[in-house]
């Protein structure tokens, strides 16, 4: 499964699969499965498709309790919506961690204020935030409309259809994926020729099947045309319009918006770029991607060290098929330096759960011996209390051994992978073993240890 995630993330970053949201796993793809996209908060999506000339309600964005206060003023309304601005889904069932109830709130403009305080500045805790819930810096103030009629409507790259496809429903306003589970027949799916692109009559059809009211559909039209402009325009590999609503005007409105962005084409969306909040994202990916390092943090006690994306995926294989578990999938590329290396080094090290790394390189573009530097300035800076293995094959090898051996570190180096992958397996399980028993544990010693597969026997090291 595993290596699965680090699939869909490396090897196919804008595609995305619409069939599975019809079998009720949307949620596990879009919103638990690491993707390599960027997300936007609610509002700054919302900035970009009003500028692009999307109809949506008048709204605010406020970063305190005093400018959600103005806002409101400014916005001059009989109620607004008050929604904490936070990247996860289930913002209004969820609760922050100093008690107050509820991400989004409809109230009078009296009340803008407290609400605001209330969230900005705490944390906000989700289905999909974990217990530890994540950062509400700041909320939007949004004119409450009057809805006729609530719709679903998404945009999002199809592998089995080779490009855009369509996903709408009668339904909006809920889980799409309960609907997708409950009442499949409510879903439309429809793909879009990439050469032509969602065109007028495409579209008119679609308002139509949705069931909006006559003199609607025309006006719903012209925005569903425009939301596949702007979902071209920007690179996007999602965009989630929920609801799509009809007022009582007959206007056709976004009123909610998730929008996700290739981040292979981040070079040319500054837009986009500037709009980014850190915060919000996992402290070890932001760190990698800033030393330009593919960085999947996974669950199992083996840290990995690879160049290069296939082989990374090989050596988690070999680490299970020894009765092992991958802590992250890391790939450092072809032309990484020894600083590269040693940042590698700082983020495998800083997961708590790494009991043993596994260094495996194969050198081609890159020199084993530069590797080898960055593991030992790695080993002599970052007082390493997990025991490391070494499999460097390819340019310079017999450099990069020599500097291992000659370092005085101990390091293991191993000429096969197989090897290599049962040492650190085994070496991780005495990691393990000796921290619960409150030991510590001699790297040496374990290094040293003649291992055999685990179905073949136990181990005895010596611990202190």
């Amino acid at each position: 499964k595993d290596t699965l995630r680090v699939v869909s993330r490396t090897m196919f970053r804008a595609a995305r699969s619409a069939s599975a949201l019809f079998q009720g796993v949307s949620a596990t793809i879009s919103r638990s499965t690491p993707i390599r996209s960027l997300h936007l908060h609610e509002g700054y999506s919302l900035e970009l498709l009003k500028k692009f000339g999307v109809k949506t309600p008048r709204f605010q964005i406020a970063k305190s309790a005093e400018e959600a206060q103005t806002a409101a003023r400014s916005l001059a309304g009989n109620a607004f919506a008050v929604k904490a601005q936070v990247l996860a889904g289930g913002r209004g069932k969820g609760h922050f961690e100093n008690g107050f109830k509820g991400g989004v709130h409809v109230v009078k403009e009296s009340d803008v204020a407290m609400i605001a305080k209330h969230m900005i500045g705490h944390r906000l805790i989700t289905k999909q935030t974990g217990a530890a819930g994540r950062p509400c810096n700041m909320v939007i103030v949004m004119e409450k409309m009057d809805v006729i009629k609530e719709y679903y409507f998404a945009i999002l790259m199809d592998r089995a259809a080779q490009g855009p496809m369509l996903i709408a429903s009668s339904q909006g306003g809920m889980d799409i994926e309960t609907v997708a589970k409950e009442n499949p027949d409510a879903i439309i799916k429809e793909p879009i020729d990439i050469n032509k692109g969602l065109t007028t009559e495409q579209a008119m059809s679609l308002a139509a099947r949705l069931g909006f009211a006559p003199q609607a559909i025309e006006q719903a039209a012209r925005e569903f045309v425009k939301l596949y402009k702007f979902f071209v325009r920007y690179d996007c590999t999602m965009v989630e319009i929920n609801p799509f609503v009809q007022d009582t005007f007959g206007n056709a409105v976004v009123l909610d918006a998730k929008v996700n962005f290739d981040d292979n084409s981040l070079v040319r969306q500054p837009e986009v770029v500037s709009r980014r909040d850190f915060s919000q994202e996992n402290a070890l990916d932001v760190v990698a991607l800033q030393h330009d390092i593919n960085y999947i943090g996974l669950k199992g006690s083996i840290g990995c060290l690879v160049n290069g994306a296939g082989l990374a995926m090989a050596t988690m294989d070999i680490i299970q098929l020894h009765g092992g578990k991958p802590a992250n999938f890391l790939d450092i590329g072809g032309g990484a330096t020894v600083n590269q290396v040693t940042e590698a080094f700082k983020i495998i090290t800083a997961d708590p759960q790494v009991n043993c790394i596994l260094v495996n390189i194969f050198g081609g573009i890159m020199r084993c011996d530069t590797i080898a530097e960055g593991i030992i300035h790695a080993a002599k800076h970052l007082d390493l209390q997990v025991p490391v293995v070494a499999r460097l094959q390819g340019t310079r090898k017999v450099e990069a051994k020599a500097l291992i051996a000659n370092s005085g570190l101990d390091i293991l180096s191993c000429d096969e992978l197989d090897t290599a992958a049962l040492k650190a397996v085994q070496c991780a399980k005495i990691v393990e073993l000796a921290r619960a028993a409150d030991l510590r544990v001699k790297f040496k010693d374990i290094l040293e240890l003649e291992l055999e597969p685990a179905a073949t026997g136990s181990l005895t090291p010596r611990f202190s």
